[in-house]
């Protein structure tokens, strides 16, 4: 282990952690299906496509979180409420990560919340990505939670950089790849999207 990298939170022990030179800092890759917490000074990362991350953090203690999900049934949805049956995957990895920031030090009143992904990247596919969105924003309401800033939608992948402590986010809007090499991976349930040499510029939520 890289004696730069902090402890890690129990539960997480399996997120791949690296040491980022570019940056001096250790890089957490939350994957399709995982969550990251911490309380280190360092950052999470992730790359998503019609996925959704949540980033839900407590700046005033220093702790935060990061999920990726997407609901397998939020096609053609007008009318979501986070509540409905088709929307418990994503109610269960809005409650896991703000249980697990909480149970690590958070105060739920401080909670603050950012949104990204949600891309239509998929042509085949109806557009996943606004239910997911969708779903997202209407879970936020309804816990009564603080919405900060979101970056959602849009036709491209997203790679996320997520400052836990501070909550400071950076994202980079992903050029188009080949288009079958991305909907296939995200077939695959976004596995393997890799940060793609993209000419655009991060911006920062």
């Amino acid at each position: 282990m890289n004696s730069h990298m902090g402890p890690v939170l129990s539960g997480f022990e399996h997120v791949k952690r690296f040491w980022d030179s570019g940056r001096s800092a250790v890089i957490a890759k939350v994957l399709p299906g995982e969550f990251y917490v911490s309380r280190n000074d360092e950052y999470i990362s992730t790359v998503l496509g019609s996925c959704i991350a949540a980033c839900i953090y407590d700046d005033a203690r220093g702790i935060g979180g990061m999920n990726h999900f997407m609901l397998p049934g939020a096609k053609d949805i007008k009318d979501i409420h986070a509540d409905d049956l088709n929307c418990r995957y994503g109610n269960w990895a809005m409650e896991f990560l703000i249980n697990e920031v909480i149970k690590n030090g958070a105060s739920r009143s401080n909670l603050k919340v950012k949104l990204f992904g949600g891309g239509k990247i998929i042509r085949a596919m109806t557009d996943i990505g606004v239910g997911n969105i969708r779903f997202a924003n209407a879970y936020v309401q309804e816990e009564g939670l603080q919405l900060v800033s979101h970056d959602v939608g849009g036709p491209w992948p997203r790679k996320v950089l997520f400052h836990p402590q501070t909550g400071k986010a950076q994202v980079k809007k992903l050029r188009e790849m080949h288009n079958d090499t991305i909907e296939k991976r995200e077939v695959r349930y976004l596995h393997d999207i890799e940060s793609q040499d993209a000419s655009t510029d991060i911006e920062l939520f």
